[in-house]
């Protein structure tokens, strides 16, 4: 039998449903229904409704792989959830336009929440479109009674801005986007990056929905066309699951009864077909269509099963990815376990459910033949990463200037006639020692840098004009010097050390790496090749690789352990807690399924005697991949042949077992992961001498976790736990007190009878942690109360609500750490960091919460290592010695000594860029007219300074023109400055100043410079002889007199050969 001939049978099967009326279909199984629902859409719309919303999720990944245009109706959550408010009603308004899908699938639970009646939609959708009419000042006003907030610039979701003719909307459901108006007409719509405000790619039409939800009266039932039918997947689970959301929900006022629901499908729909059990009055269609039976769980035996299954069927064998496939086909060979399977057909297609069809035909999804349900292929979205945000500073904010030292920002001010300078010109104030204020020119903004230091508290305020600041800026150097010597030390004795050179990605690493079931990101591609390049070099491996939580370090270990266990080398996987190792054993399993290396892991959770055999069985090379705590460093546990390490969370380890690592170092290929973000200065400093990878790039599908401070409060609680029980989660309760925390569970005992609570903490006996964890990680409890035995890396999808007690005792990283722990899948999250009932919150606690909550976005450890994760990243690295010379100069400081220390040691002498100062009377400025927002106008000042070739000033003017419009005189005086300083710096200038009648130009090539300078009206010549450092003086007496802008359009049109203003 042919592929064909199976996908004939099953068409067959699903055309029996298709008839008029109530139907009830059965026996049935699996996903027959999508496929049979597939059928139906060649004759009408489809409403398929599923018990949950997990169901839901996997429908829509299967109708798309079928080639059908499906959208998923959503379920709402909580008030705060605007994203999802306005997806519905976008499709509420697709379904009034009669642009809608041909399927939307729903949970019950959504198809229950109320919708507002047809007639409304207008008023809460608005569809925009390249050409059309709209009234400029009529949406701003629909924008604000839809909830929007008007800003000076948008920032994030449910926020307009708007200047002239052009109207910035940052839409409830997240989309960035830039609307240009022509009188009342749109004349164009672009996407726009929210960090640069730059737009992007330009698109014809945006739907913008109300942030608000409005008065509701019906479902979505009343919004479908009466030609469409409903198909319910298990009407009594749907039944059951209806009933339990029903009774969960503490303001049942906006759901529909589902018996209300039921009814209203019947009245308005073509056809309503229930599968596997019935509504009343239905004509009943019998199906021949059975559930697929449980393989078994040891992949030896379920591969046989699916041998004795191909002898009386013919076996559809659906593989998600074509790594999958090639792999199932591998076993089918000669002298594999599947080569008697006869009936055997595999394709690359994702079947969520598999099934039995007649006595003839059976469909395998390879996910349940390896039992992996929990790598989920996601309903993926297309949104572009945003670009990182570049690190800024507010008022009364402490900085540090780098040739002043340490001092207080009290903002941007407006001065005339200072620093030589003709006109009014912007100035960063800032205020020293003793409140003497320096004004630095904002064009001179990159000398000014956001200080972070190495200790809680404010740091002194350095003297204008001291010799302190030299005293701490030269032992600062004097340091890194020291460090950067020692890291190369350390490097080139790693260089010509014997390594293992593992062989090239083979044709079972190319199968495995195409299992993986989701899409890379750029970050990790680039950390996975960097770490391939590493182990098949000569030399050891020894890379970092560090990211926030959730960005995929776990996938980077796991392509690395197999490279080497198929290399017929031994891995050893480190982790800081046993509930870690628990987690990393399972998920290594699970990866690993289909391949024959062995993964146990050693942990205090085993007895004595399961230790000891696991040890012999280490000992005479039979486990590939041992995983556990730091008893992995007990000196009775031997390896047959070790080829590499992974260490997770290094810093965690105290110093008693740094020697042992180190050890490792020495004999085999080490890959460290951390969650501490290190920030790109410190990467940068650290290029050459350290092997690091960073990644910055959220995975597709995760969402920001929702955070909040609040007080204790019971209703707060118990409304937060039935939310996520009302959405089939679990929810985390974490209490970091022993002594207390049975008292606690019995608390959230009384205020959510209905939910099963488990406890967990370190110092239960490990057989019952073990049992707890198990039990909270099958799905078996709905709420675990714990201790942070939880931070570090464990992994439930299925939790996303977290609430954290007495949350102002918990540090910033603790805190980011714990929060990393739900959000691990695509729905919404949320961390509620509770404020104690009886205890004042000090001042330094409540700004670290606060501090946490502001950053509650993606890869969001990289804004809060401003407050304290770079330190502790620094100290990680570079050792605490090091802390009180960072506290003392500064992060960014500190770096920038690093990095030139670092040059000057590999190279002999430093070869960075020069640096060219212009003083030429005149620098332009960005008006407070063209940018109100003061942070925003001393980020373009920034910018532009930092800019070092002409590229990078065409892109920030770029940015400039698109996000505020065109360039004012001020403006284009700023960036004709910028493109001369640049020019002048390739040109070797290092200061232009103006002399009486002369502009004396300082510069080590002076024949370039006359070249250059061809044609200008005036005179040129070379005076005095060629300094120590290279540099000679060459004056330039322009004909028409120095007026100040003329003398800037002169040099520029000289010097700067192509300008983004012309």
């Amino acid at each position: 039998m042919t592929l064909q001939h199976i996908r004939n049978a099953i068409d067959a099967s699903a055309k029996l449903l298709e008839v008029q009326g109530c139907i009830s279909a059965g026996p049935t199984g699996g996903s027959f229904s999508c496929f049979a629902s597939a059928k139906l859409v060649e004759k009408c719309g489809v409403l398929f409704v599923t018990a949950y919303h997990d169901d839901a999720d996997e429908t829509v990944a299967m109708f798309r792989e079928l080639g059908i245009q499906v959208d998923l109706f959503p379920a709402l959550e909580s008030e705060l959830a605007k994203d999802l408010i306005a997806a519905r009603f976008a499709i509420l308004d697709d379904l009034a336009n009669s642009s809608s899908p041909r399927v939307i699938v729903a949970s019950i639970a959504s198809l229950m929440q109320m919708t507002p009646p047809p007639e409304q939609v207008a008023n809460v959708v608005r569809r925009l479109q390249v050409d059309n009419a709209c009234s400029l000042s009529d949406l701003q006003q629909w924008l604000v009674d839809a909830g929007y907030e008007r800003k000076e610039a948008i920032e994030e979701s449910a926020q307009f801005a708007s200047r002239g003719g052009v109207l910035d909307i940052a839409t409830a459901s997240g989309e960035f986007v830039r609307l240009d108006f022509f009188g009342d007409t749109i004349e164009s719509i672009n996407e726009v990056d929210p960090i640069s405000l730059g737009s992007d790619l330009k698109i014809d039409e945006v739907i913008i929905a109300s942030a608000n939800q409005v008065s509701v009266s019906g479902t979505l039932v009343d919004h479908l066309p009466t030609s469409w039918c409903a198909v319910l997947d298990d009407i009594s689970e749907i039944a059951q699951q209806a009933k339990s959301y029903f009774d969960r929900v503490a303001d049942a006022d906006e759901l529909s009864h589902i018996e209300d629901t039921q009814a209203s499908m019947v009245k308005k729909l073509s056809a309503v077909i229930t599968l596997t059990g019935t509504l009343s009055d239905c004509v009943d269609v019998s199906l021949s269509v059975a559930p697929l039976p449980l393989f078994s769980t040891v992949v030896p035996e379920a591969l046989e099963e699916l041998v004795v299954l191909s002898k009386n069927r013919h076996v559809l064998v659906a593989c998600r990815t074509s790594g999958e496939a090639d792999r199932m086909r591998e076993l089918m060979a000669k002298g594999q376990p599947l080569a008697q399977a006869t009936n055997l057909i595999v394709e690359e297609q994702f079947i969520h459910r598999g099934f039995l069809l007649g006595d003839a035909i059976a469909v395998v999804p390879s996910h349940e033949v390896f039992h992996r349900y929990e790598i989920r292929r996601g309903v993926r979205s297309k949104k572009k990463t945003m670009r990182q945000a570049m690190a800024h500073f507010d008022v009364d904010d402490i900085v540090v200037h780098r040739d002043h030292g340490i001092a207080r920002y009290l903002g941007l001010k407006s001065l005339k006639g200072q620093a030589g300078i003709k006109g009014e010109v912007e100035f960063m104030t800032l205020e020293f020692a003793s409140s003497r204020l320096l004004h630095v020119p904002a064009t001179h903004s990159h000398l000014v840098q956001r200080y972070v230091g190495a200790f809680k508290g404010r740091p002194e305020l350095s003297a204008l004009g001291g010799t302190k600041w030299a005293n701490q800026k030269s032992k600062a150097k004097s340091a890194v010097a020291d460090l950067a010597n020692e890291m190369l030390r350390v490097q080139a004795v790693r260089e010509h050390a014997p390594g293992i050179a593992f062989p090239i990605d083979s044709q079972w690493m190319c199968e495995f790496e195409a299992s993986f079931p989701w899409e890379e990101t750029e970050d990790q591609n680039s950390a996975i090749a960097s770490m391939k390049s590493d182990m098949e070099s000569p030399r050891p491996m020894d890379r970092l690789i560090c990211g926030d939580v959730g960005f995929g370090k776990t996938e980077i270990a796991i392509r690395g352990a197999f490279k080497a266990a198929e290399s017929g080398r031994q891995v050893a996987i480190l982790v800081p807690t046993t509930v870690l190792a628990v987690q990393h054993e399972r998920t290594f399993k699970k990866r690993l399924a289909d391949y024959p290396f062995v993964v146990e892991s050693l942990t205090r959770f085993h007895t004595s005697a399961e230790q000891k055999e696991i040890l012999e069985r280490n000992a005479n090379g039979e486990v590939d991949i041992l995983i556990g705590t730091h008893r992995i460093l007990s000196k009775d546990v031997h390896f047959n042949q070790l080829g590499l390490v992974v260490i997770d969370e290094e810093q965690r380890f105290g110093v008693e077992h740094k020697q042992k690592l180190l050890a490792f170092r020495a004999e085999a290929d080490v890959l460290t992961l951390t969650a501490t973000p290190i920030p790109r200065t410190l990467h940068m400093a650290l290029l050459g001498i350290r092997d690091i990878s960073s990644l910055q790039t959220a995975p597709v599908d995760r969402r920001a976790v929702v955070t909040e401070i609040k007080s204790w409060d019971k209703e707060l609680v118990r409304h937060g736990i039935r939310r996520e029980l009302a959405r089939e989660g679990q929810v985390f309760y974490v209490h970091n007190r022993v002594h207390d925390i049975e008292t606690v569970a019995g608390d959230i005992r009384k205020l959510v009878p209905e939910a099963k609570v488990i406890v967990g903490h370190g110092q239960m006996p490990p057989r019952e942690l073990q049992s707890v964890m198990s039990e909270f990680v099958r799905g078996e409890a709905d709420i675990l109360v714990s201790t942070t035995i939880i931070e570090s890396g464990i992994d439930i999808p299925s939790a996303n609500t977290m609430f954290i007690d007495d949350a102002d005792r918990f540090g910033l990283s603790d805190l980011h750490q714990l929060r990393g722990r739900v959000g691990r899948y695509k729905h919404r999250a949320y961390c509620t960091l509770l404020l104690p009932r009886k205890r004042f919150v000090n001042k330094i606690a409540r700004k670290r919460l606060q501090a946490i909550e502001q950053f509650s976005m993606l890869g969001a450890g990289f804004q809060i290592a401003l407050r304290d994760l770079e330190i502790r990243g620094a100290g990680n690295l570079l050792g605490a010695e090091q802390s009180g010379h960072i506290a003392a100069v500064g992060y960014e400081m500190y770096c920038q000594l690093l990095e030139k220390a670092v040059i000057d040691l590999k190279n002999g002498n430093s070869i960075s860029r020069l640096i060219t100062m212009i003083d030429i009377g005149v620098t332009g400025k960005i008006p407070e007219a063209y940018i109100a927002s003061q942070t925003r106008r001393l980020t373009m000042y920034r910018r532009l300074a930092d800019c070092d070739n002409q590229d990078s000033v065409r892109s920030v003017v770029a940015d400039l023109q698109s996000g505020y419009g065109d360039l004012p005189e001020a403006i284009r005086k700023l960036v004709q400055y910028h493109e001369l300083r640049v020019a002048s710096s390739e040109l070797g200038i290092l200061s232009m100043t103006v002399d009486e009648r002369d502009v004396v130009i300082r510069t080590k090539q002076p024949k370039a410079l006359n070249r250059q300078m061809q044609g200008a009206k005036g005179t040129l010549r070379p005076v005095g002889t060629v300094s120590a450092s290279g540099f000679v003086a060459v004056y330039f007496r322009p004909s028409g007199g120095n007026d100040p802008s003329a003398l800037l359009e002169l040099l520029h049109s000289k010097l700067v050969e192509s300008s983004s203003l012309t």
